[in-house]
């Protein structure tokens, strides 16, 4: 019998139908070499063995004691079949909880049980990273390279830092741009023993260096450009559908930053229906912070449409140019969709036609108030996070979203990867707001939960007590 290897039915596409050029499965590539365009990892699923229902992969759930089971990745290899099982790398990524919260979603405007959040904050990193990681670094692994490298916020670089410790098999050098970083995530990156490359600019720089560094040394690039990285960020959606009993939801909310998510999250749902495993697509809402809205000016305003693989993309040369000419920079609390030049922006506009999405985009103000009512809800999520619940309640005031529709609002990190916005939110001290909020626009801080200041007293304490609880 002749086996069958990922080399035989997997291989990369370019994503523009005028080009539609190939690549081996054993290719390091980011971009199409005829035409510069985006790239798929795409399958021949006639000749895979594709369940036959999504709840056949629980029964991989039931052997927890091998890794790629127990991972939250691989268990739903049968869906990423780009690298034999025994090639796929795993830190127990993906152990994540889709979370009922009636709590904010009253403050969302929706009915009870019909807002759920995705907790990717549990992952080993702390932040979503890890699922993609998961599969770029199972496909460096395959193709031998020793060294891997990133553009980062902050949490691609904590978690490529962490798989390059915990596995040995290759070093992390990560590139950040100057004061574009929280400590909470430029303190996992060395810790881990990264080597951190700190350039004077933003992210937007910070890819741009990244990406010709990487192809002159022959470093392998990590970035959600890389189409290995987005196959990964695939199975959030596997877990959603597997907590929801495999039920496609109604609506997925999702942060918009270098729009990787939003871009796989299309993808997964396209190939599921493609494979006759769901009936329908939910709807994809991608929600920009309002001092990084690229893709809100540019879908939302000037009508920019992937319109079947043909994108304006003269308009978007346009917008680049605008923003060079005026020196815009990305500019939001939300440090970890501070992107201003998503590398994604086509396969995005792919995934919000396959899915017939909305784009919002959320102030700093409501961002960090959506974020305090996702924390007294005891989800406590970093400021990114919270722009998918403010973009709910946008969408939901506007009449898009109905009250009695089930969301899913994606919470891509932990509260503690930028704990500095958290404390400022909530501070008594409002000289130490302003420093830290009031120069980003926000100027109250509605849901604020101030520590109480009493005299070292019991009698003041029990008093206080008594006042306030």
């Amino acid at each position: 019998m002749t086996t069958i290897t990922p080399a035989d039915v997997c291989y990369q596409q370019c994503i523009s139908p005028a080009c539609g050029t190939t690549y081996s499965v054993d290719q390091a590539l980011v971009a199409c070499r005829d035409c510069g365009g985006l790239l798929d990892v795409r399958y021949d699923w006639d000749r895979l063995p594709v369940p036959g229902s999504l709840a056949e992969i629980e029964k991989k759930w039931a052997r927890r004691d091998l890794p790629h089971c127990a991972s939250g990745v691989w268990r739903f290899h049968d869906l990423l079949p780009f690298a034999p099982v025994d090639q796929c790398v795993t830190v127990g990524e993906g152990q994540t909880l889709l979370h009922a919260s009636d709590a904010v979603g009253r403050y969302v405007g929706m009915k009870p049980g019909r807002l759920l959040l995705e907790y990717e904050g549990m992952n080993p990193s702390g932040s979503f990273k890890d699922n993609g990681m998961a599969a770029a670094f199972t496909h460096a692994r395959t193709v031998g390279a020793t060294r891997a490298a990133c553009a980062s916020t902050g949490n691609t670089s904590a978690s490529l830092a962490l798989y390059c410790s915990v596995t040995g098999l290759m070093k992390a050098v990560i590139f950040v741009g100057s004061g574009k970083i929280a400590f909470g995530k430029l303190s996992q990156a060395l810790d881990y023993g990264a080597l951190t490359v700190q350039i004077a600019g933003d992210f937007d720089d910070a890819m741009a260096r990244v990406q010709e560094v990487s192809a002159q040394l022959g470093i392998y690039l990590v970035n959600s450009v890389n189409p290995f990285r987005l196959e990964g960020q695939k199975t959030i959606m596997f877990r959603v559908l597997e907590a929801l009993r495999w039920e496609v939801p109604d609506w997925i909310v999702v942060p918009g930053g270098n729009l990787g998510n939003s871009s796989a999250f299309g993808k997964a749902f396209f190939e599921l229906r493609e494979l006759g495993l769901i009936d329908r697509m939910p709807r994809l809402a991608v929600v920009n912070a309002s001092g990084a809205d690229t893709l809100y000016e540019l879908y939302e305003r000037r009508g920019l449409r992937w319109n079947r693989g043909k994108p304006d993309a003269a308009a978007i040369d346009a917008y680049s140019r605008e923003m060079d000419e005026t020196g815009r920079r990305a500019s939001t609390i939300a440090s970890a969709i501070e992107i201003n030049r998503p590398v994604n922006l086509t396969k995005c506009l792919r995934a919000l036609e396959w899915m017939g999405g909305a784009v919002r985009h959320a102030s700093d103000q409501d961002i960090l108030d959506a974020k305090a009512q996702v924390g007294a809800g005891g989800m406590g999520c970093e400021p990114a996070s919270a722009a998918s619940v403010a973009g709910a309640k946008q969408l939901v005031s506007e009449g898009v979203i109905s009250p009695d529709e089930r969301v899913v609002c994606i919470l891509t990190g932990h509260q503690l990867k930028d704990p500095k916005a958290t404390m400022a939110y909530h501070s008594t001290d409002q000289q130490h707001f302003n420093e830290v909020l009031g120069s980003r626009g926000v100027r109250r801080a509605e849901f604020a939960n101030r520590a109480v200041a009493v005299a070292n007293d019991r009698d003041e304490i029990i008093k206080a007590i008594r006042l306030y609880s």
